[in-house]
């Protein structure tokens, strides 16, 4: 499986879990100029911006520490512009982030980091 197969494969796994968890996938792949948001979700009266990183079994670096200074100064100006865009800039947000650990036999583990950083970092 090529790297962006196995993204796409993470993002809709990433979905699926969260919807079971509760959430309500409001969009997939959102993009502008300022950068990309894997997921945004619903999560009761909090809007979340999901970070999805795979990895493969034995990967030196888990998905959550793989998030430089630089991807986070995107995916805020992103939110901000996600949320500006649709009217929403008093609402309540945050930034998680999901690492999708792909088995060699189609299994995955979850790593679900809620409030990963915030919009200061």
């Amino acid at each position: 499986m090529g790297r962006r197969e196995l993204g796409f494969h993470a993002e809709r796994a990433a979905a699926a879990y969260l919807k079971e968890q509760g959430l309500t996938i409001r969009e997939a792949n959102f993009s502008c100029r300022a950068g990309e948001i894997d997921l945004i979700a619903l999560d009761r009266d909090c809007l979340v911006f999901v970070e999805v990183r795979a990895r493969r079994r034995g990967a030196l670096v888990d998905g959550a520490e793989s998030i430089g200074a630089r991807k986070k100064r995107r995916l805020i100006r992103a939110a901000r512009f996600f949320l500006h865009r649709n009217g929403l800039n008093d609402c309540f947000c945050r930034f998680d982030v999901i690492a999708v650990s792909l088995e060699s036999n189609d299994q995955q583990h979850f790593q679900w980091i809620r409030n990963a950083f915030d919009a200061t970092t």
